[in-house]
């Protein structure tokens, strides 16, 4: 979302009541603008019925990006009666238009069987397209299918495959998962050294488990570096 702040001081009110101008005249992108805005917080009292007003309207134009968050705030409950059906029809109007975010929801609600009949194929689907636009959740998910063999005979070579593709764009999850399937040499040979390495890149995002191990393999020895025997400040 864009707002006031780009060669004018940063005002979330100021942006808002362009946004509602320009909202008010029908204008697409500024509905969806001005739904993210109220669904955040940003310089009003946050309002997810106000949020979810104003993706309607923009939803009903064709904007994938409203209709995607619509989906979620109907899956989340947040502004409306949890509706997984209704979540899943908003998902699925979006994703058809190629976006990726949507595409990527989508697929895990075939996956976990929210508001249409569980079916791995389809969230195989699903997460291949948004994952071909390098959407990390659809990644990690894809990873995790094959981590688990959930559509998929069990391959930890292929869940390494996708893990990494996603942790090396910053996944969090994707870098946790990473690291345990080093550590318990699945797929790979056992390498502590590794697995340290991408639990210490989760961990510096703030995730208080990765921080936890990160410990834990400081205080048994495994897979510390060398010469490094503190934890980054």
């Amino acid at each position: 979302m864009y707002y006031y702040g780009n060669g004018v001081p940063q005002s979330y009110q100021n942006a808002r009541e362009w946004y509602r101008r320009a909202a008010s005249q029908g204008y697409a992108e500024a509905q969806t603008a001005l739904a993210f805005i109220y669904e955040q917080g940003k310089g009003v009292i946050q309002s997810y019925r106000d949020a979810v007003t104003w993706y309607l309207k923009a939803a009903d134009q064709g904007n994938a990006t409203a209709q995607n968050n619509l989906g979620y705030m109907y899956s989340h409950a947040e502004g409306v009666l949890q509706d997984y059906p209704t979540a899943v029809n908003w998902y699925s109007k979006a994703a058809n238009q190629g976006d990726a975010t949507a595409q990527g929801n989508l697929g895990y609600m075939y996956l976990e069987a929210k508001g249409v009949p569980q079916d791995y194929s389809k969230a195989i689907e699903w997460f291949l397209k948004a994952s071909n636009q390098g959407n990390t959740c659809a990644q990690t998910s894809l990873g995790h299918m094959y981590e688990h063999g959930n559509g998929f005979a069990q391959n930890y070579s292929k869940a390494i495959e996708w893990y990494l593709k996603a942790s090396n764009q910053g996944n969090a999850s994707a870098q946790n998962n990473l690291g345990n399937l080093y550590s318990q040499g699945k797929g790979t040979s056992q390498d502590y050294s590794e697995a340290f390495g991408w639990y210490l890149k989760e961990a510096d995002q703030g995730y208080a488990d990765a921080q936890f191990t990160i410990g834990s393999m400081y205080r048994d020895g495994k897979g510390v570096p060398e010469n490094n025997n503190k934890p980054k400040k």
